[in-house]
């Protein structure tokens, strides 16, 4: 058991550690078309002003929902296997109770 944790931790770390190596790699960022002429745009209004601030929100909102689902599944899964391992252990703990002979 303790060897399953510390292997899942080395693995954590060895891919925190490869994610964090690997931005220097990558190249920089273009905007696109449409968020680039927002951005430079002669803003005169309020509305004008506030577009890139609705451009950077809503992509912020799209990066966030494919991590927002799968901490929701995830915590889903986790709390199904405690459950199951409670209802095993209180089997295990009791078997006459569940109706199995002496």
């Amino acid at each position: 058991m303790r060897r399953n944790v510390m292997r899942r931790c080395l693995l954590l770390f060895a891919l925190l550690i490869g994610a964090m190596g690997a931005g220097p790699l990558a190249g920089s960022a273009h905007a696109c078309p449409m968020c680039k002429y927002a951005n430079e745009n002669n803003q005169q209004t309020e509305a004008e002003r506030a577009r890139p601030r609705a451009y950077m929100y809503s992509i912020l909102f799209m990066l966030s929902m494919p991590a927002t689902i799968f901490a929701g599944y995830g915590i889903a899964f986790y709390r199904m296997w405690k459950k199951q391992q409670e209802l095993m252990q209180v089997s295990i703990d009791s078997p006459r109770e569940l109706g199995e002979p002496r």
